[in-house]
């Protein structure tokens, strides 16, 4: 039975990616159609009123996430923007208790105070979902401070979008990045468009894996639709921060289906556009053809996986209805850490 596949092209001069195993993929998969029918439950949940405030769905990015932790190990830190549950089930998260949140129920990761933007979990080594654009990568520079003053080992993924890349705490986490070699991964992922920008209309540079250039920090671009080539250009990443040698950015050009929030009618793109990416590079599909054509998986093996995953997500939209909201005794709690 064959280990690898072709889905990777050439990249560096190379023939094709570092093989993937049957089992792997199929863990991919799964995971990925985790994170795809979570969301379309979350949008569901969202327009019966049952979700409030913003809510930003990762639909189509998936690839990205998914690939990035194959090459994590326990302990490492991940940190990202609001478009984040994708990130939080791809680090091991119940699902229970990310929609719990997400309907602000007691039974959330944040009791139900936090809402889509704000969970955690330092036991899974997620430190959020920030609001604020940008904000998130200086705290991803705290997160690889810690690791390099402790000489752990640990590395800390630091996600953030095209729309936020060329702020100027990007920038300045960047220099300090470099300057102290410390072991964080910048991650852009470029779905193309900003709250309703494009990319090409918002940022002079092409190639926004070069941001790191003037600090030395080594780049590239990745096909982000794609979950082994995002695997094999983080397993570079990662070798590169545990070696020592400091931070490294890699751009992940990603697309993403639904509008920037789910209060967005996206209409800066046409249908046709958005149809095409589905059509020709979504990540779920090509990992699905490939267990089928190059792996031998059958049918009847992915629709165990499918009804799993369904069955997950129905739990999940259940749990989260039947949690209570939090009791008022909630309202000051969480709000002050006491130290020593």
């Amino acid at each position: 039975m064959p280990q690898a596949t072709e889905a990777a092209s050439k990249r560096r001069g190379k023939a094709k990616a570092p093989a993937i195993s049957r089992d792997e993929l199929q863990r991919a998969y799964r995971d990925m159609l985790l994170i795809r029918r979570f969301e379309e439950k979350a949008g569901q949940l969202y327009g019966m009123g049952l979700i409030g405030g913003f809510c930003h769905l990762y639909i189509g990015q998936e690839a990205v996430v998914v690939g990035m932790q194959m090459c994590l190990k326990p302990g490492d830190q991940v940190i990202t923007s609001y478009r984040d549950h994708g990130h939080m089930l791809a680090t091991g998260m119940e699902a229970r208790g990310v929609m719990a949140e997400l309907t602000g129920r007691i039974g959330g990761y944040s009791k139900g105070k936090g809402g889509s933007m704000h969970m955690f979990s330092r036991e899974k080594g997620f430190y959020g979902g920030h609001g604020i654009v940008g904000a998130q990568v200086s705290l991803g520079n705290g997160l690889a401070f810690a690791n390099w003053y402790r000489q752990d080992g640990r590395v800390a993924v630091t996600y953030f979008g095209e729309g936020a890349s060329n702020q100027g705490q990007v920038f300045e986490s960047l220099n300090l990045a470099a300057l102290f070699k410390l072991p964080c991964i910048f991650i852009i992922e470029n779905n193309k468009y900003g709250m309703g920008t494009s990319v090409d209309r918002a940022s002079a540079s092409r190639d926004l894996s070069q941001n790191g250039a003037p600090w030395g920090i080594p780049g590239e671009q990745v096909n982000g639709m794609d979950v082994a080539a995002v695997r094999e250009a983080g397993e570079r990443a990662v070798a590169h921060c545990r070696a020592g040698k400091g931070p490294y950015l890699l751009e992940m050009k990603t697309y993403r289906y639904r509008g920037h929030s789910m209060s967005d009618p996206a209409k800066y793109r046409t249908r046709e556009e958005v149809q095409k990416m589905r059509e020709t590079s979504d990540c779920i599909e090509t990992a699905r053809k490939a267990l089928l054509d190059d792996f031998g998986v059958t049918e009847a093996d992915l629709k165990v996986i499918d009804d799993e995953v369904k069955a997950i997500v129905q739990d999940s939209a259940d749990f989260a209805q039947e949690s209570p909201e939090p009791p008022e005794s909630e309202l000051m709690t969480d709000i002050l850490v006491e130290a020593n």
